[in-house]
């Protein structure tokens, strides 16, 4: 007789301690229906919602008043969830939010096939969508970057229809722009990492020596490259890695950098980036715990007065 025996009534009977497959099925279909609402909700819903980022950063490189941007990044026009009716939905909604200073971040157009190679009206959605950019009313106007996707699409054609738009493209180019109360301060564009050849000090040919520059450019990875000077950095591309698992992360960020310009404030050394979420997708056109947003940011100097 075993050691287990003795510790047993005469007449127990041994019982099965698997659990029943009753339960086993219920548990599969609870966790095949959980799994197919998730990928209902980042298929069609997430993508779909649109929500404004108010963010405030501090610059020691500001100077003068604060100054309110709305950014938007990676439209990615023709997309499953961007048709040009939902930029001119966007537009009328960065309007209503009445920024001082609009700026666009490259990624107009979907996809990576050749404008060439798409049909008469996927060209047509294109344009229709980037003129809708026409209709934007910031106080200082609207300034653009050059994205990747725009090159694989067409990148002069793209530039002429934002400039037609009323865009300011700054392709390692700057504008001075002078407020109401005599400031000024330089935007400056970088052309695109992996498919033009950023230049900061081409990009401030001929900018004033005392005014505050603002940094536009669509991948985040020119960030560690730049000079302490310019007071705010801002860029997309990520995505903000379109996708976060929870207690994992974003498993795809398109940064060289990893998590590290992943999305949103990143300050190193007192030096300024914000990366945003965009508002279209790329590779699957999915979003979850990443919805597309306007970053509305205040920027201001460190002893600037409250904004009222």
């Amino acid at each position: 007789m075993n050691a287990h025996a003795l510790f047993m009534p005469a007449d127990a009977e041994a019982k099965p301690c698997a659990v029943p497959r009753r339960r086993i099925r219920q548990l599969f279909f609870a966790l095949f229906a959980g799994a197919l609402v998730l990928n209902a909700y980042a298929w069609l819903v997430e993508p779909r919602m649109l929500m404004v980022n108010r963010v405030t950063i501090e610059s020691a490189t500001w100077t003068g008043a604060p100054l309110t941007i709305a950014a938007l990044g990676d439209v990615h026009v023709g997309g499953m969830h961007v048709p040009a009716e939902r930029v001119e939905q966007v537009v009328r909604r960065i309007n209503r939010l009445n920024p001082d200073l609009v700026v666009l971040l490259g990624d107009y157009a979907d996809g990576e096939a050749r404008a060439a190679d798409r049909s008469p009206a996927e060209r047509e959605e294109i344009v229709r969508g980037l003129s809708s950019f026409r209709g934007l009313t910031a106080k200082y106007g609207t300034a653009a970057a050059i994205g990747n996707h725009d090159a694989y699409y067409d990148r002069a054609g793209i530039m002429n229809v934002l400039e037609a738009a009323g865009v300011r493209v700054l392709s390692n180019a700057n504008a001075v722009i002078e407020r109401a109360n005599g400031e000024r301060f330089v935007v400056a564009g970088l052309e695109d990492v992996d498919t033009g050849r950023p230049d900061y000090e081409e990009a401030m040919a001929r900018a004033p020596a005392d005014a505050p520059v603002i940094v536009v450019a669509h991948n985040p990875d020119v960030f560690p490259h730049l000079p302490s000077r310019p007071a705010l950095t801002l860029a997309g591309h990520t995505h903000c890695g379109q996708v976060s698992v929870p207690f994992v992360g974003r498993p795809v960020t398109e940064s060289a950098y990893g998590q590290r310009y992943a999305c949103g404030h990143v300050e190193e050394a007192g030096r300024h980036l914000f990366v945003t979420a965009g508002l279209g997708t790329s590779l699957l056109p999915v979003r979850f715990m990443n919805p597309p947003e306007i970053a509305l940011i205040t920027l201001r100097g460190p002893s600037a007065p409250p904004v009222s």
